[in-house]
């Protein structure tokens, strides 16, 4: 299976998910290209010191719709079958989740439906909440919506603050996007 990553930082997912398929541990794919909306990001980097081709498409005053229409054709042109956001920090338009109905897949450090959007771990904290963790799903129209794939918890600490609350459920997302991803890739094999 052909995967397309579009990222909007460093990355940390994007490597994770690099190096699972570089391993074996998600077997049968390979990662085509690594594309982000901002040329500074340092995953850029990171993708290409593993061998992975990487660039951005920056926006350039474009609508949303001609922006995706770009990286939808970069994706197609590399025959991407699965694409995976990863710290990809703008909200896709329909044209592109039209172009690969149920197969885009995100990460979100909550457990969603419960706080879709930013400043999530700002937001738990605030509202006293004694769990929170991260989602893995099937991207449609709507933010941070559409079928969960999986999820793993982690406890919010008394002494939490955002920062380590993200830490803590950073260190959940890799594991549970690489998992994720193979469940697809698996099941994709198995129906033909």
């Amino acid at each position: 299976m052909k995967i397309g990553i579009l990222i909007s930082g460093r990355g940390s997912n994007m490597v994770a998910l690099v190096d699972a398929v570089k391993s074996g541990e998600i077997p049968a794919s390979e990662v085509a290209v690594v594309i982000s909306d901002n040329a500074d990001a340092s995953g850029l980097d990171r993708a290409k010191e593993r061998g992975i081709e990487a660039f951005a498409i920056e926006r350039k005053g474009r609508t949303r719709e001609e922006h995706d229409a770009e990286i939808v054709a970069v994706l197609r042109e590399r025959g991407v079958e699965l694409v995976c956001l990863a710290g990809y920090m703008r909200l896709l338009s329909p044209l592109f989740v039209q172009a690969f109905p149920g197969r885009i897949v995100n990460i979100h450090p909550s457990l969603l439906p419960a706080y879709p959007g930013l400043h999530v771990h700002e937001r738990v904290i605030a509202a006293g909440e004694t769990r929170s963790g991260c989602t893995v799903h099937f991207v449609d129209e709507l933010l941070d919506h559409g079928p969960i794939i999986l999820q793993r918890e982690v406890p919010v600490l008394p002494d939490d603050t955002p920062e380590t609350l993200a830490a803590r459920i950073l260190e959940q997302e890799h594991p549970t996007y690489i998992e994720a991803v193979k469940k697809i890739v698996l099941a994709t094999e198995n129906t033909g």
